[in-house]
């Protein structure tokens, strides 16, 4: 009797994926239609508009009514090819009737990154090494569709970078003024370690930006946090020295967790941004908190830095839905194939290990999937 209730269990266990597949499957599509802009997909794999496409999939959101996102096809922005050759596919080529229709049609435009690809990162093959922008940037027509989709009532969600470098100031200024909140200037990431000699992933710019400022000297050797200015400036704060903890933490409102299903913090160790809100027309539904000592809040404020910033913006009112998030939010280390399975976030677990400091996969986890998951879902029911 023992062995057949173990057989039984041991024969369901193993049909789990099956199950959670077939459940998947019979989930009826609602159609969504996303203007989807990423101006970085320097590969076919999407990585920069990757867990917005995973959480479209997963909760069977569709562009019409039977078909799904394709993560290589579906977006306006630059799409590689091989041997060096590309399509450039972003709204730039849409006249103002074309955008007023793509308005009309779209319920949503999200931004996942503009920041671009540049000839030296693109063409690899050639002797000589190019420089320059190839493709980047946020565009007067950006800015069209984004005002169209305002003025309409439709959701617009950007993030990190979306008016950073390489966008020049006028239309930085114009999305600033359209929406109510400002770049500071200040770009950050967390490393784990400082020292040249151990970590090899060091971008050689933040380095020799910092060492054209010191006198050639880069004294940090322990885990911290890189603030870097449009202008080249570098402000490094390290562990100890000027931090009690390294990393970066994400502290949810009460709005973000009874809303958008965030937890109540989270750490986040990749690149942000620091914003400046309207508060009479933006909340923060969470807000990043940097854990300085006396030498790191004299480091900051010296330079003009808030220890405590905007993470994620949501506008007040119903007239429009708009919401920004100060951080490579979309850009995570996850896979196409899980977002197949429905109730695959019961086994979140064994996707990431939190003892790992600079893991991402329990971000998108445990606070992308969730918040975007329930803004959609909220869109989608009516909530204007």
């Amino acid at each position: 009797m023992r062995k057949k209730i173990f057989l039984g269990v041991l024969i369901a266990i193993l049909l789990l994926p099956l199950w959670m597949w077939l459940a998947w499957l019979l989930t009826p599509n609602t159609k969504m239609v996303a203007a989807i802009v990423d101006k970085t997909a320097i590969t076919r794999e999407g990585q920069e508009h990757i867990s917005l496409n995973w959480i479209l999939n997963h909760e069977r959101y569709s562009k019409t009514s039977n078909k799904p996102y394709q993560i290589s096809e579906d977006y306006f922005g630059f799409h590689p090819l091989e041997d060096e050759k590309f399509k450039l596919k972003g709204l730039e080529r849409f006249s103002s009737p074309q955008l007023n229709q793509l308005s009309e049609d779209a319920d949503m435009v999200y931004f996942t990154d503009t920041y671009g690809i540049y000839n030296n990162e693109w063409y690899l093959k050639g002797k000589e090494q190019k420089y320059g922008m190839l493709y980047g940037g946020l565009s007067d027509r950006d800015l069209e569709l984004l005002s169209l989709m305002k003025q309409k009532n439709k959701l617009i969600i950007t993030e990190f970078n979306t008016i950073g470098s390489p966008t020049n100031i006028q239309n930085r200024k114009r999305f600033e003024e359209m929406f109510g909140l400002e770049w500071s200037g200040w770009t950050a990431r967390y490393f784990d370690n400082f020292d040249l000699d151990v970590n090899k992933e060091l971008p050689a710019w933040l380095i020799e930006s910092y060492k054209n400022a010191h006198d050639g000297k880069w004294p940090f050797k322990k885990a911290g946090i890189a603030f870097v200015h449009i202008s080249g400036q570098v402000v490094i704060l390290e562990d100890e020295t000027h931090l009690d903890n390294p990393m970066p933490f994400i502290h949810s409102t009460s709005y973000g967790q009874e809303n958008l299903g965030l937890p109540t913090q989270i750490k986040y160790p990749f690149w942000f941004d620091i914003m400046v809100l309207d508060r009479t027309i933006n909340n923060e539904v969470a807000s990043y908190k940097i854990s300085t000592n006396k030498n790191g809040v004299e480091e900051l404020k010296k330079n003009g830095i808030p220890t405590e910033f905007p993470a994620v913006t949501k506008n007040k009112g119903d007239k429009y839905k708009f919401y920004y998030f100060s951080g490579d939010f979309c850009d995570n280390p996850i896979g196409i194939t899980s977002s197949y399975f429905k109730g695959i976030s019961f086994f979140k677990g064994f996707f990431y290990n939190e003892d790992n400091p600079i893991e991402r996969a329990s971000f998108f986890w445990k606070f992308y999937r969730p918040m975007l998951t329930n803004i959609l879902e909220n869109y989608s029911n009516g909530e204007k």
